[in-house]
């Protein structure tokens, strides 16, 4: 396949994201800081940033699905791994046999992973349900585990009790306070391990929240802990650019794209970009959102459809764009926060949204 040509792409900075780990790590002391890399790292391809988290420290991984922590594995011969997903029983001999460590959700996942550790001991973690209502331990079950845990966690070596905290984006939510306190009083019923309650924006709520292990997801890869709240301390880790396939003037009154929702206003210079909704360009940025040429902002006209998107260069014309040069989508310029507010949806959406066609570049700089 001949490479030497891609109309558009997705560049990933390791060097930003070993940076972002690094400003965690100050945040965060003297608590670890733990990697999460579900989602193949947030869209951002967890074979190769895995490894430079590992290789600034990071020892402790966190996944989701049991197939992404088998593929990490290998990469991360001796990390502790973290599945989200709990043990199934049909997932059992595969977290065995890879030496991945189940999040615990349940009475009945607490039992069965304990059966399993017959005639040797198993690493396990527990999730309390403190307040998401998603998977956990509830309340109820809390109750019943601390009045027998020696039973229930027979052969089983406590990692890490977590839990996920549900507003840490948001520092003036009380749903914040109200789950550390419930936290708090989960780990008193429970035999002593290592806690865990803080993501990303956690981490930014206070000594309290570190606890043990921080978990930091969306801010390792640029997003903005807590949206909203002031610059954000994170360097820019992902930069989606497409080239120029066409340069075109058209009249005042012309209209731009599919069902024509933009009619030019005055004579214009558009640039059609090789990029659209199947590379995760949010058709909800129709008319609304925002690229750069050379450090420029420019507004995106008419739909965006599948595999282009068309911007207004007119106000930069005279600046010799030609055909084939790069327009940023996500990065230093138009960030990624900027994105997903101009989108409707959070920062998550849109690195986990770019599409698989987009070649990834890995840059070692930040």
């Amino acid at each position: 396949m001949n490479t030497d040509y891609e109309a558009s792409w997705l560049t990933v900075r390791l060097g930003a994201v070993t940076a972002n780990y690094k400003t965690f790590q100050s945040l965060a002391a003297p608590a670890a800081v733990a990697g999460v890399v579900k989602a193949d790292a947030y869209g951002l391809g967890a074979a190769m940033v895995a490894p430079r988290l590992a290789a600034a420290g990071c020892g402790t991984f966190f996944v989701a699905r049991l197939e992404e922590g088998i593929a990490l594995r290998p990469l991360l011969p001796t990390a502790r791994i973290f599945v989200f997903d709990g043990a199934a029983p049909e997932a059992v001999p595969a977290l065995i046999a890879h030496r991945l460590t189940p999040v615990l959700n349940s009475l009945n996942e607490i039992a069965h992973w304990s059966r399993c550790a017959t005639g040797r001991r198993l690493d396990a973690a527990l999730h309390i349900d403190t307040g998401m209502n998603r998977l956990g331990l509830s309340p109820a079950e809390l109750s019943d585990l601390a009045a027998s845990w020696r039973k229930r966690l027979a052969g089983l070596d406590l990692a890490l009790v977590l839990s996920h905290l549900a507003s840490s984006d948001d520092p003036k939510s009380r749903q914040n306070r109200d789950q550390l306190s419930r936290f708090r009083t989960a780990l008193a019923m429970l035999p002593p391990a290592p806690a865990s309650l803080a993501p990303s924006g956690g981490i930014l709520l206070g000594k309290e929240f570190l606890f043990d292990l921080v978990r930091p997801g969306i801010g390792l890869y640029g997003g903005h802990p807590q949206p909203g709240t002031g610059p954000n301390p994170m360097q820019t880790a992902a930069v989606l650019s497409g080239r120029i396939l066409q340069l075109r003037r058209i009249d005042k009154g012309e209209s731009v794209g599919y069902a024509a929702t933009f009619r030019a206003k005055r004579p214009s210079m558009l640039a059609t970009v090789a990029l659209g909704y199947a590379d995760g360009v949010r058709r909800s940025l129709s008319n609304r959102g925002m690229a750069a040429v050379a450090g420029r902002r420019v507004k995106i006209v008419g739909r965006v459809s599948m595999d282009m998107v068309s911007v207004d260069v007119s106000a930069i014309a005279k600046t010799r764009i030609k055909t084939g040069d790069a327009v940023e989508f996500i990065g230093d310029t138009v960030t990624l926060d900027d994105v997903a507010e101009t989108a409707g949806t959070n920062a998550y959406e849109i690195l986990t949204g770019l599409g698989r066609r987009l070649p990834r570049r890995y840059r070692e700089g930040a």
